[in-house]
């Protein structure tokens, strides 16, 4: 193949690194120097992706970036992303260095085993520490060219635009380096991954896919997870309406009839799939048990797209369960699902129509809608721990008992009260060597012939319990809440 037809083929693009590192403000920078989007005057549609155009050793070149996110929540997103591309870009502040998620990152780099960049970013900033950076790296096992290894690296600055071209140019230029492009053909069987995928009310199922292999048109039969749909429109990151796609482009599918999962490989119908690219297998645990602990959250729980379900539920705490999960707007049977389970109901960037949140309102569902990952997940953590705290029981006081006399039609516990105190009300516990012999709650507390309400710490005293219990000398009472 010649050299100009390899360089039409777009690399694809993993972004990868710490939360506030700079990722996203990268790709704005990267964004705002395409040409296309200029002629288009940079409006993009949000699928999951974007394609960018830039002229490299004079010849217009694409670019395809998958738009991974930063919480560390969507580390299996960013792993399928680094094993749907073509080369990584590591994103590392030259301010705080290396941080918890930028190691994660070089782990899902090196187990996707793809070459990566290193991009140092925020360089423009006076107290930047570039050789920091590099050091910090090199004890990771990062080996940066100069210092003992091949992995490239480059300073930028998305504020000043500072290196943004040069690091398409270095993307291109390691693409080429790599190999990148000079196994395909035109003949090639279609492959793609599915990165994304949800239901839209309007227009139903979209998946946003990336092409590893073949090409793709309007009206193709294509089959993932063992369903077979046919294309009915292929959409751009421009909202452009496409006719053909080919390897590395990223584009919106419609034709689904139900929601594809993410990491998916998607073939066509017909042609048989020899060599499967190796993602991810994607588990989404969901359950619910009518005998659920007490100390449990239960949610029904919808997201804008399965990308963000996998990424919540894979990171819920253990005591939070899933009764019901999607992808699309919260509906009135979730509201009817929560009333009858005793669920909360949490949304992701998701729609809730009006008549909805009334129902919620009126059947006193607790309803909430989130943007921010992290707040969604701190919030049920807080949840939880509220509700097992309501259940720690309160322990007011313990007592031995030293006698048992009759009283009326019952009897009485003669006491001394070891630790806290004792009130009329309080629940009761009699403990007999460590075994629970019953519970029950005072009735009367009694000092001689008065009644009282409450003995304290090394006071003796008679406590008559409803229901009766058969307690005997020796045994222990524990008071509590």
């Amino acid at each position: 193949m010649d050299k100009k037809i390899k360089q039409l083929i777009p690399p694809v693009i993993a972004v990868l690194g710490h939360v506030d590192h700079g990722k996203t403000s990268l790709l704005d920078a990267i964004r705002k120097t395409n040409i296309a989007a200029r002629e288009h005057g940079g409006i993009t549609q949000k699928i999951g992706a974007s394609q960018i155009e830039t002229i490299h050793d004079g010849v217009n070149q694409r670019i395809t970036f998958i738009d991974t996110p930063g919480h560390e929540a969507f580390s299996r997103m960013r792993s399928r992303g680094a094993q749907a591309a073509d080369i990584g870009l590591l994103v590392v502040s030259a301010i705080d260095g290396v941080m918890p998620q930028t190691k994660e990152a070089i782990s899902l780099l090196k187990d996707a085993k793809i070459p990566y960049i290193v991009v140092i970013t925020k360089v423009d900033l006076p107290d930047h520490n570039v050789e920091k950076v590099k050091q910090q790296l090199l004890h990771l096992d990062v080996l940066l060219e100069g210092l003992g290894g091949n992995i490239p690296y480059i300073g930028v600055s998305a504020k000043t635009n500072y290196n943004i071209q040069a690091l398409l140019d270095l993307i291109l230029l390691f693409f080429e380096l790599n190999d990148g492009g000079k196994n395909i053909s035109p003949t090639d069987l279609f492959k793609a991954i599915i990165i994304e995928s949800r239901l839209d009310q309007k227009m139903g199922v979209k998946a946003t896919i990336i092409i590893k292999s073949g090409n793709l048109e309007t009206r193709d039969d294509i089959v993932c997870d063992g369903i077979t749909a046919r294309v009915r429109l292929l959409i751009n990151d421009k909202g452009e309406q496409m006719k053909n796609v080919g390897v590395g482009d990223a584009v919106e599918v419609l034709g689904f009839t139900t929601v594809p999962s993410v990491g998916a490989t998607v073939t066509k119908k017909g042609e048989i799939d020899h060599e499967q690219i190796p993602m991810q297998e994607i588990v989404i645990p969901t359950s619910y048990s009518p005998h659920l602990r007490k100390n449990v959250v239960s949610i029904i729980l919808c997201c804008d797209t399965l990308g963000s379900l996998e990424a919540i539920a894979g990171s819920l705490p253990a005591d939070v369960k899933i009764i019901s999960q999607k992808s699309g707007e919260i509906s009135e049977a979730d509201v009817l699902l929560a009333k009858s389970t005793g669920a909360l109901v949490i949304g992701f960037n998701t729609k809730i129509r009006s008549e909805v949140i009334h129902l919620s309102k009126q059947e006193k569902i607790l309803m909430k809608n989130y943007a921010i990952i992290y707040e969604l997940i701190d919030e049920l953590a807080d949840v939880l721990e509220g509700k097992q705290l309501s259940l720690e029981e309160k322990i007011f006081g313990r007592a031995t008992i030293l006698a048992s006399f009759p009283f009326e039609k019952t009897k009485v516990a003669g006491i001394r009260v070891l630790e806290g105190r004792v009130a009329r009300g309080d629940k009761a516990r009699i403990l007999r060597d460590e075994t629970i012999i019953g519970e029950s709650v005072i009735i009367s507390l009694r000092q001689g012939k008065n009644q009282i309400s409450k003995i304290e710490k090394g006071v003796e005293g008679g406590v008559i319990l409803s229901p009766a219990l058969d307690f005997t000398i020796g045994d222990m009472i524990v008071f509590h809440e």
